[in-house]
């Protein structure tokens, strides 16, 4: 219920004027959760209507007819997987994050899709967790997710597999891939303007590297190997980040973050609040409070680490925020009253690089 609330997943939508929704179907615990999953058993027709509700109510017309970037986790990764089937035409570009449809009728557990030639042009990564490989049948993340990426791609999709090898079932920080993947995508295939096609992507501009390997990719023309059974990457930026992220399940950084602006300070209550823009390479962790010139504080005091990189709003096991969110703000209970005091905010992203 929090996932339209992630500052790092905002940032990518606000750098490229998009909306961020995260969609929630509900039904009861004891039932199939193929009834929501499935999107042919009517969550496709919700989720369409729902667009159309919210782009009233917001006023923005343009949310009913925009293109999606769909992400999911999961069923979601089912639901997706099967929504491309039924809407090519609208989707920009799709992650599938531990879980596809494609081995569950590959073997005849639900109903084979027509899978139209336009969804094989929409670009695409799977994303299983090194530690579902064991033991799991080959519909299930891992065997579902190879089977389908190697089907596509000797149908010429646009495709990525990316294995996490430090992962199990749970997201940890396969965003810090996800979030350029998307990025390069929505410059690829966003018309320009509003109403016409999605672009159809020139596939000699990819970036190819052989299945399940940590050699670095290279241009799509100079590719010696069997290009119908290469990874397909969409530029040289998420070439350079798939290899670190298949390598160690992480991706570096040594940028700064973005410094935070607009302090203000309520002298009666000490409460300082500030304005921060999100480092789009590796997101925020925390914020560093010095009172003239030393440090008094840090937000949050504890760092939860429990799914991956600490993150300033916490971390789910399906890659969303925790609650309660938290605000940008910090309680100097210590201020002496009556003296001016100089205040400082220094952002610090998820691999502690602090902000200038």
């Amino acid at each position: 219920m929090t996932a339209a609330h992630d500052l790092h997943w905002q940032e990518l939508a606000r750098k490229n004027d998009c909306a961020l929704l995260g969609p929630s179907f509900h039904q009861l615990q004891e039932q199939n959760c193929r009834l929501w999953c499935d999107p042919r058993n009517g969550s496709a027709e919700v989720f369409v209507d729902s667009l159309k509700k919210l782009a009233e109510k917001s006023g923005h017309p343009e949310v009913a007819t925009a293109p999606w970037c769909l992400w999911g986790h999961s069923g979601g990764g089912f639901w997706s997987s099967l929504m491309q089937v039924k809407y090519p035409e609208r989707i920009a570009a799709i992650w599938f994050q531990s879980g596809t449809a494609f081995g569950y009728w590959s073997e005849g557990d639900i109903e084979v899709p027509d899978i139209p030639e336009a969804a094989m042009k929409i670009p695409m990564v799977a994303n299983p967790g090194e530690k579902e490989r064991e033991g799991k049948p080959t519909k299930g993340a891992w065997g579902g997710s190879l089977a389908m990426f190697k089907a596509y791609r000797a149908k010429g999709a646009p495709i990525a597999f990316a294995p996490d090898p430090a992962s199990g079932h749970e997201t940890r920080d396969s965003r810090y891939l996800a979030i350029p993947f998307f990025d390069a995508c929505l410059k690829l295939r966003l018309p320009d303007q509003a109403g016409e096609p999605l672009k159809d992507l020139d596939m000699s501009k990819g970036w190819l590297v052989p299945l399940q390997s940590t050699e670095a990719p290279v241009l799509a023309t100079d590719y010696k190997g069997d290009k119908s059974k290469a990874v397909w990457l969409p530029s040289e930026t998420v070439a350079r980040v798939w290899l670190d992220f298949v390598k160690t399940g992480a991706v570096g950084d040594k940028t700064p973050p973005p410094a935070p602006t607009d302090i203000k300070v309520e002298q009666s209550s000490g409460t300082i609040t500030w304005k921060a823009k999100i480092d789009f390479e590796s997101g925020l962790q925390a914020f560093i409070i010095e009172r003239d010139g030393k440090k008094i504080g840090e937000v949050p005091e504890k760092q939860n680490k429990h799914f991956g990189r600490p993150l300033y709003q916490g971390m789910s096991y399906g890659d969303t925020p925790t609650l309660p969110l938290k605000k940008f703000e910090f309680v100097d209970k210590e201020a002496e009253k009556g003296k001016a005091h100089q205040y400082r905010v220094i952002a610090v992203n998820t691999l502690g690089v602090k902000s200038l």
